[in-house]
């Protein structure tokens, strides 16, 4: 009887086991927390102290993380795609008019190359891209965000989907809800991501159209004169220096400011100031002008969602060696 009890025992402790070594199996090639663990395991610390020293010498560089991650996950997955130039046959995402006034992707290289020396051809430049984003945000005042890694790098460009896929400045509220909805980010999810402009700042021909001929009537007096001194012509030069800061009180803070603006009638582009007019948002963002915690547990569940967006894992991909061409 011992016998048969101890081997009922076994056979139950192996079906017990079963679900979790299956699951062990089939998630190999899923994102994972501390997918570098064995491999490289100083990757996050590598990558935290170089965004760190890069922050330090040029601040901007977190807000450039930061975007990088939007504009490379919104199109077809967080894979690395937007990091590749035109070479051999490639089309880089670059070059579209999405794309205008992105900078700053040498120092993804500047990651990239710290990676390479304590883990040769291991680690993505995805990763690099999500990573180094979450840890910009952190510098930002933003909330602190858990990831998950294991992403691969596409051995392809998305220039034809750039303009399908990321909202412009204009684009109606509807539109604009619609396009992360295809992702899976809901509507709270959607007015938490645009909180991101409470960084950074907006080059003067994304403004214009708000200011010349006629002052949009949804801006605030006194806030369109200041915006006309920042951008003083109707058709300003797109390779000047010419820009406005999204946020005036807290321009380097991930913070509810932004919402408190819009709310002023003092939202930088269009779509920012569509939030407070179209019901299915305006609620919203009274909710999070008024709660600074209430914006970040909500930014960050969509920055976790938009950085896990279709990534390529498992065999798909590849790990670039530099991250702006395809491995040869």
């Amino acid at each position: 009887m011992a016998i048969k009890g101890h081997k009922h025992h076994c056979c139950s402790s192996f079906f017990l086991l079963l679900p979790l070594l299956l699951q062990f199996y089939s998630g190999k090639s899923d994102l994972q927390l501390n997918y570098y663990a064995q491999s490289c395991p100083n990757v996050e610390e590598i990558i935290k102290q170089e965004v760190i020293k890069l922050y330090n010498k040029h601040g901007n560089t977190a807000v450039s993380g930061v975007r990088n991650l939007f504009h490379d996950c919104m199109v077809k997955s967080c894979d690395a795609s937007l990091l590749l130039v035109t070479a051999s046959g490639i089309e880089s995402e670059q070059k579209s008019e999405r794309s205008f006034g992105m900078r700053n992707f040498k120092y993804v290289k500047t990651i990239k190359e710290a990676l390479e020396k304590e883990c040769p051809l291991t680690v993505s430049c995805a990763d690099i891209v999500s990573l180094s984003a979450r840890d910009g945000i952190v510098l930002l005042g933003g909330p602190r965000i858990e990831m998950k890694t294991g992403r691969k790098d596409s051995k392809e460009s998305y220039l034809t989907e750039v303009e399908n896929t990321i909202p412009n400045h204009n684009d109606t509220m509807e539109l604009v809800l619609s396009r992360f909805q295809s992702i899976g980010i809901d509507t709270e999810g959607t007015v938490a991501l645009l909180g991101a402009h409470s960084v950074g700042r907006v080059h003067c021909v994304n403004l214009v159209h708000r200011l010349y001929p006629t002052v949009d009537p949804t801006l605030d007096p006194v806030y369109a004169e200041y915006l006309k001194g920042r951008c003083p012509s109707p058709d300003p030069d797109p390779k000047a220096v010419q820009y406005a800061r999204n946020d005036r009180e807290t321009p380097m803070i991930i913070d509810n400011m932004y919402y408190k603006n819009l709310l002023k009638h003092k939202g930088l582009l269009l779509v920012d100031q569509q939030l407070t007019s179209d019901p299915s948002t305006s609620l919203i963002v009274e909710k999070m002008a008024a709660d600074n915690g209430y914006f970040h547990d909500q930014f960050a569940r969509a920055v976790l969602l938009l950085s896990e967006n279709n990534p390529l894992t498992g065999d798909q991909g590849e790990i670039r060696k530099e991250c702006r061409y395809v491995n040869k």
